[in-house]
């Protein structure tokens, strides 16, 4: 394949697109293209080198021996045009252009997305996308440019730091707990209902609480969402382990069992070493690591302290 370095540059985003992704819809939507596109310029990227990059079937686009061999050699390529970009860029002052965050449903809706305002208020040319769901994020398949994590990662071309502990505690509502009265110990939970994530779909240990209240417990209304299981708590559905952060906006609901049912865990921001240097990626890197610290590490009020009655 000693032909490839007089390949487009966009050829190679193209591949590289589809070889992380292993669909050309998925990679079209990243790019910004239809599929059809994305097919053409890959056959046009398989013609020139003269080789099948590919194998094509109903599952997707599986790379070949070639394919694999060619994937290091874009990345070398992706790599010193991010590094160019930096380094000129760098020197322009007005940040603009897109980074993806992708971050856990809690934080994104009720941190990160003020860090994304006041940000956007601050650069009106940055294109900020949030992507918020109950799952881990590959940065090295692009998946985002940055990632808020709950554990630090272990492996990969990584730079990662702690940004700041948080709570969590056992909730309810007034009117469940009124209608349910005499929840002095833990052992008392098996009377009510509980409300947890499914565990099968629980993505990482960190968030897998109810053994650790006691082994004998069973969520009976399970969500892979913690906003159906807030949603579900404020509607009087029975008791959560939610973020301080997230009860302390709903003044009917109170904490219970403060004293057993305790955690504290981390949130962990992860940017590729590669996109590390972008100066857009550093001004929203720093800017909702300060956010979510200046959030995380305040008094968190307007949740009662333990329950009474």
């Amino acid at each position: 394949m000693s032909g490839q370095w007089l390949v487009n540059w966009d050829d190679y985003r193209f591949f590289l697109a589809v070889a992380r992704s292993g669909r050309l819809s998925t990679a079209g939507r990243q790019l910004g293209v239809d599929h059809a596109t994305v097919g053409r310029r890959l056959r046009a990227l398989e013609a020139a080198l003269g080789a099948r990059l590919f194998d094509r079937s109903p599952q997707g686009y599986q790379l070949t021996d070639a394919g694999q061999r060619l994937v290091d050699s874009a990345e070398t390529i992706e790599t010193a045009v991010i590094g160019a970009t930096a380094e000129i860029g760098g020197k322009d002052r007005v940040i603009s252009g897109a980074v993806r965050v992708g971050a856990p449903e809690g934080v994104a809706a009720y941190i990160i997305a003020e860090a994304a305002t006041e940000l956007c208020r601050r650069h009106p040319q940055l294109e900020l996308q949030i992507v918020a769901l109950p799952r881990t994020f590959s940065l090295s398949k692009r998946e985002a440019d940055i990632a808020i994590a709950v554990s630090a990662p272990e492996a990969g071309r990584l730079k990662f730091r702690k940004i700041a502990d948080y709570r969590l505690h056992l909730y309810a509502t007034r009117a469940y707990l009124a209608r349910h009265p005499g929840i002095a110990t833990v052992e008392d939970l098996k009377k009510v209902r509980g409300i947890g994530y499914v565990p099968e779909f629980i993505y990482d240990k960190e968030l897998d609480y109810i053994p650790l209240i006691s082994p004998t417990i069973k969520p009976h209304l399970t969500s892979t969402s913690v906003h159906v299981q807030l949603a579900a708590t404020l509607a009087d559905g029975g008791l959560c382990v939610l973020h301080d952060f997230m009860a302390a906006q709903y003044p009917q609901l109170v904490k219970v069992l403060p004293g057993e049912v305790s955690f504290t865990r981390s949130f962990w921001f992860i940017v590729h070493e590669d996109y590390a240097r972008l100066e857009r990626v550093r001004v929203v890197s720093d800017g909702i690591v300060d956010y979510m610290r200046r959030r995380l590490l305040a008094p968190q009020e307007g949740v009662a302290e333990r329950l009474v009655g």
